[in-house]
């Protein structure tokens, strides 16, 4: 089957089950049809299936809105969760062979939050074993391939490489993933889909296998930026309200030149600044600008990061007892933790501070920042079995989205590319706590990317 990047958002959704133009029931087996098809990537995008339970609860969904007791307008439509959170009855294994279990006594709360709205879980979506890589690469699941050119094999991105699959081949309408460094938005990009970070407090991270929590949070992958706000508004627990699409006219987009062009990829650069051009001539005022903090941030992950320090405190006893079974591209920077002491992370934390002041600062004076999402396009699965290649890609796919982590953003990544061209991302991001402004100004740069 080919892929469905350009099937329905979760609005087109909602109306069409209001309508009964389509229910609940066809639309879980209709999802459920896409992962069994042979010569799709259902195996490489999916841990496991809850197709039994999708099925009785889809039916449920049905009966409830019959009698007009459904929870919401979107009950009953199907969305993958990465394997990285907790459902009741199920082991959370992060992509991983090493954890055994028990399993979850309960629900996430992102997972709960989706429940409750009547989303249905299709079931859970492979990703970069324990979510460090951005490459979306897995030994153990397996790596799903791009929907942009199946035939030559690209990878997808990670770390939630299959929740993005799933979408863009329509085994899923959206996908609930995390993002410490690009995970929802380096995927988004090269899937032609949209990919939302928020702000890191703005979702609970309780129930989730942890990479570092001072980076991680948790966002929603959609084929709209509208299917983004509206997942997102559940995620954070906020009563339902109208999502208002900011005018275009009159908005002010930094236009960042320094670290984020470094290395880009010719049609990378020609799509961004296309993207660029349609935003202005639409009415956007666009400066190019240079921010100061974000030089400031590659010497912060000298001896790992972040990332690396509180990984290590978390796996350091399964490492110990295991680590031949993880693999050895994570496990070997998991292991660079051990390279920071005490006295080093109380400094990366100070001067991380110190870094979100001054970026904040810096970019108060605009609507949003833009920056290519990543500066290359994906590589092929083939050409990422040199380890040196795997090394260089991932560094430069995780670093423009990597920035707004360390400054404590939120950030989209909107697809900028036309039809038939290459997949390229335009990230748009603003500071903390900005996130409902941020989804309505991505709402407005899509309609105009996408005219």
């Amino acid at each position: 089957m080919a892929p469905l990047m350009g099937g329905p958002g979760l609005e087109e959704l909602a109306l069409g089950l209001e309508a009964g133009s389509c229910s609940a029931r066809e639309l879980v087996e209709g999802c459920l049809d896409r992962i069994d098809d042979p010569v799709g990537e259902g195996a490489r995008a999916f841990a496991s299936v809850d197709r039994e339970a999708a099925i009785v609860a889809a039916d449920c969904m049905d009966k409830l809105r019959a009698v007009g007791a459904h929870p919401s307008r979107f009950a009953g439509i199907p969305v993958s969760v990465k394997d990285l959170f907790d459902i009741r009855g199920q082991v959370t294994r992060a992509g991983s062979v090493v954890i055994d279990g028990p399993p979850a006594a309960e629900d996430a709360p992102a997972v709960a939050r989706l429940r409750a709205k009547g989303y249905i879980l299709i079931g859970r979506s492979t990703m970069t074993e324990f979510a460090y890589s951005g490459l979306g690469m897995n030994p153990h699941n397996g790596s799903p391939l791009n929907p942009w050119d199946r035939a030559t094999g690209h990878i997808s991105g990670g770390s939630t490489s299959g929740g993005a699959v799933s979408v863009a081949d329509g085994m899923a309408h959206a996908a609930l993933g995390t993002d410490t460094g690009g995970s929802c938005r380096i995927p988004a990009a090269w899937c032609g889909l949209v990919g939302f970070k928020p702000t890191a407090r703005r979702v609970p991270l309780d129930g989730t296998i942890p990479l570092s929590r001072t980076l991680d949070s948790i966002g929603p992958i959609g084929r709209t930026a509208h299917c983004c706000a509206l997942l997102d508004a559940v995620l954070a627990g906020e009563m339902p309200r109208k999502i208002e699409q900011r005018d275009v006219r009159g908005l002010r987009i930094g236009a960042v030149q320094n670290v984020v062009l470094g290395d880009i990829e010719d049609a990378v650069a020609e799509a961004y600044e296309a993207a660029l051009r349609r935003l202005e001539r639409a009415g956007v005022l666009i400066d190019r600008i240079s921010l100061a903090a974000f030089d400031n941030v590659a010497p912060l992950s000298v001896k790992g990061g972040f990332p690396a320090a509180e990984a290590y405190g978390w796996h350091r006893e399964l490492l110990a007892a295991r680590g031949n079974e993880y693999d050895p591209r994570v496990s070997i920077r998991i292991l660079r933790g051990r390279e920071q002491d005490a006295a080093d992370f109380v400094q990366l934390r100070a001067a991380r501070d110190a870094l979100v002041v001054e970026a904040g600062a810096q970019i108060s004076n605009f609507d949003a920042v833009a920056m290519p999402t990543t500066p290359i396009l994906p590589p092929t699965l083939s050409a990422m079995q040199d380890d040196a290649a795997y090394g260089r890609a991932n560094i430069l796919a995780l670093r423009n989205p990597t920035l707004i982590n360390m400054m404590d953003g939120c950030a989209i990544s909107l697809p900028a590319s036309r039809p038939g061209e290459p997949p390229v991302g335009l990230m748009l991001a603003s500071v903390a706590n900005n996130d409902r402004n941020l989804l309505a100004i991505g709402m407005a740069v899509e309609t105009v990317l996408r005219n």
